[in-house]
């Protein structure tokens, strides 16, 4: 498919990176495309940065490294200059030709939220319409919860083989809701509903979850066939279940390793693409932080057994 947005390739070629930088792409609100790539340059050869095609969309830039004495542009032509400092945030209209001078090692991630993403996000709240996101030039906001989305996407960048499909949904859907409260003045116009899925989509939500311990089905396609909006849908498995969708299935992965471990010969390898991991040491992550121990060590003491796992 043909990539449409300021990300990956597109944003790499924007930054003149030799490479297409890592990205990991959500479709959460219908047709509407939201992504993360992480940018990371420690050689740069300087000169003005490239242009990015106008369209009606922002990029949400979270600092990860000092860029002091930035060169800004808009719309052609030089507009200021501004120290950069790590952990900060900025945005940018891409309907105003956002540039600047690349003379230093850089490194941030860039959110990419095109304006259909905010009208969705608006139409679940039964919110107006968000108008325009606060995009001053070289101003950064002190955001902690932009910091906190891109900490943990990062992880999702750096193995994206391992990146569960239902969390980066979860992940760039809560953004988008941020950036449109905090920087786009959404307001809800009524209280959304508080109550969780009814018995039978609760079972129905789960079973499709199952039926694919991979996480390649996206929050829409399930919500969807449940007639409900992914917020609401999110907000209401968590109410019924007690925690994310995503995390859920996570569960669900660790039990199904469990059930596998029964078979005393199998290689923990094929366990682990069985019960929809990556790869071993993406199960053993994962099963560690949940049972709390390693799946080797789980194993021996069901099995009663003693001695090196493969």
């Amino acid at each position: 498919m043909t990539q449409s947005g300021a990300y990956g390739q597109r944003l790499g070629q924007f930054l003149r990176l030799k490479d297409a930088p890592p990205a990991l792409v959500a479709r959460s609100l219908h047709s509407a495309e939201l992504a993360v790539t992480e940018t990371r340059n420690d050689c740069p050869v300087r000169g003005l940065s490239g242009s990015l095609a106008a369209e009606d969309a922002f990029l949400v830039s979270l600092k990860l490294h000092d860029y002091p004495d930035c060169e800004l542009w808009e719309r052609g032509k030089s507009v200021m200059k501004a120290d950069v400092h790590a952990g900060t945030t900025y945005l940018y209209d891409l309907k105003r030709d956002p540039r600047y001078v690349i003379d230093k090692p850089f490194h941030s991630l860039f959110f990419y939220i095109p304006r259909s993403a905010l009208d969705g996000i608006a139409r679940q709240c039964n919110a107006p319409q968000v108008d325009e996101l606060d995009c001053q030039v070289g101003v950064g906001h002190d955001d902690g919860i932009v910091r906190h989305i891109g900490a943990s996407l990062q992880q999702g960048l750096q193995r994206p083989d391992e990146a569960n499909q239902l969390f980066v949904d979860h992940m760039m859907l809560a953004l988008t809701a941020h950036v449109a409260q905090t920087y786009g003045g959404l307001q809800r116009t009524s209280a959304a509903a508080r109550g969780g899925l009814a018995p039978w989509q609760a079972k129905r939500a789960c079973e499709r979850l199952e039926s694919d311990l991979g996480g390649k089905l996206s929050l829409h396609k399930i919500a969807a066939e449940l007639n409900l909006s992914v917020s609401h849908f999110s907000r209401a498995f968590r109410i019924s279940v007690g925690m994310p969708p995503h995390q859920w299935l996570l569960h669900q992965r660790v039990k199904a390793a469990k059930q596998l471990m029964g078979v005393r010969d199998l290689p923990l390898s094929e366990i682990a693409i069985s019960a929809g991991f990556a790869n071993q040491s993406h199960f053993t992550r994962v099963f560690s932080s949940i049972a709390g121990v390693s799946p080797a060590a789980w194993r021996r003491e069901a099995l009663g057994a003693s001695g090196s796992e493969t």
